[in-house]
C-alpha cells in the first residue's frame, strides 16, 4: 500500500521585511501552502505579500513572539510545518533534505536547524553563534509553543527531536541600526519574562551580566576572529542583556508591566535610550 504523499506548510511572521521577505518566500516555494502573518508592516511588506499568488498573508496585532507565533500555527491546514523567520534562507541541499524527510516513513516529531548567520552578506564564523540552532520543522499534532517565554520562543515537543545536517541561512544582521533595534527590542520583552516570573531588579546583574555577556561572546566564542563584524554583533547582544535589566527596572518602580504591541524601529531608540538612562 502506497504511503500518501505528506504535505507541508510553511508560516513566516513579518514586520517590516521588505527587501528581505522576497527571497524568503521564493526559497519555501516548495511548501503546499504558503502563510504569514504581518504585524502591520508600514514599508510595503503587506502589499507584496497579498499580491503574491502563492502566499496567503493574514494581518494581526503582535504582542509577542510567543503569542504571534502561535496564531499562525493555527492557520495551518497541514501536520507538516516548516516555521522559519522572515530573513531566513531555505537553500537547495535544504530543501531537498526537508522533503525527503518528511516522505520517509521513520520520523521524528521535530527537527532542529543550524543556521549560518550573515552579517549583511558575509558569514559570520563565530561571536557565539557557531552551535545556533532552532526548531524549524516539526510535526503540528506533535508541538506546540510554550507559554514560559515571549521572546525566543521554545516548542514543547511530544516526541523525539532530530537535527539536520544542512544549515538554514540568516540574514539577522541587515545594519547596525536594525541589529541594535532588535537587541533593544529583545532585551525589554526579556525583561517581562523576567518580571512575570517574580524575578527582581538587580544592580550587580545590571553590570556584570553584560560585560559577561561580551565578554563570553568575544573572547571565550572568539568573537575576535570576526573582527570589526564580531565586535558589533557581540557589543550589541551585551546591549540586549543591559537593556533587559534596566527596563525591568523601570517596570518594578512603574508597578506594572508594560505590553510591547509592536516591534521598534531603529527611528524609536532615540527616545527608549533616554528613558532607560533616566
Amino acid at each position: 500500500m502506497t504511503t500518501p504523499r505528506q504535505k507541508i506548510s510553511a508560516l513566516i511572521i513579518t514586520y517590516n521585511e521588505i527587501g528581505y521577505i522576497e527571497r524568503c518566500i521564493e526559497s519555501v516555494s516548495f511548501a503546499d501552502e504558503i502563510i504569514v502573518v504581518d504585524s502591520f508592516s508600514t514599508d510595503g511588506t503587506f502589499q507584496f505579500l497579498r499580491n503574491h499568488s502563492k502566499v496567503k498573508v493574514i494581518q494581526h496585532p503582535f504582542e509577542n513572539f510567543t503569542a504571534q507565533k502561535s496564531f499562525a500555527l493555527k492557520q495551518a491546514s497541514h501536520d507538516w510545518i516548516l516555521f522559519i523567520d522572515a530573513d531566513e534562507i531555505v537553500n537547495k541541499s535544504l530543501r531537498e533534505e526537508i522533503l525527503k524527510t518528511i516522505q520517509s516513513e521513520d520520523t521524528a516529531a521535530a527537527y532542529w536547524f543550524y543556521r549560518k548567520f550573515m552579517y549583511q552578506n558575509k558569514p559570520l564564523g563565530f561571536s557565539g553563534w557557531q552551535t545556533d540552532k532552532n526548531h524549524r520543522l516539526f510535526r503540528k499534532s506533535k508541538a506546540s509553543f510554550t507559554n514560559e517565554k515571549i521572546v525566543h520562543e521554545t516548542l514543547r515537543i511530544n516526541g523525539n527531536s532530530q537535527c539536520f545536517s544542512n544549515k538554514l541561512t540568516h540574514y539577522c544582521f541587515k545594519n547596525y541600526q536594525d541589529y541594535k533595534a532588535k537587541m533593544i527590542h529583545y532585551g525589554k520583552l526579556r525583561a517581562q519574562e523576567e518580571l512575570l516570573k517574580g524575578k527582581k531588579f538587580n544592580y550587580l546583574k545590571l553590570i556584570i551580566k553584560p560585560a559577561w555577556k561580551f565578554f563570553y561572546n568575544f573572547v571565550v566564542r572568539l568573537g575576535f576572529l570576526d573582527l570589526r563584524k564580531g565586535f558589533n554583533v557581540c557589543y550589541l547582544n551585551a546591549l540586549s542583556v543591559y537593556t533587559r535589566y534596566a527596563e525591568l527596572s523601570n517596570l518594578e518602580r512603574s508597578k506594572q508591566p508594560a505590553v510591547y504591541t509592536k516591534l521598534t524601529t531603529h527611528r524609536e531608540l532615540q527616545l527608549d535610550e533616554k528613558r532607560l538612562a533616566s
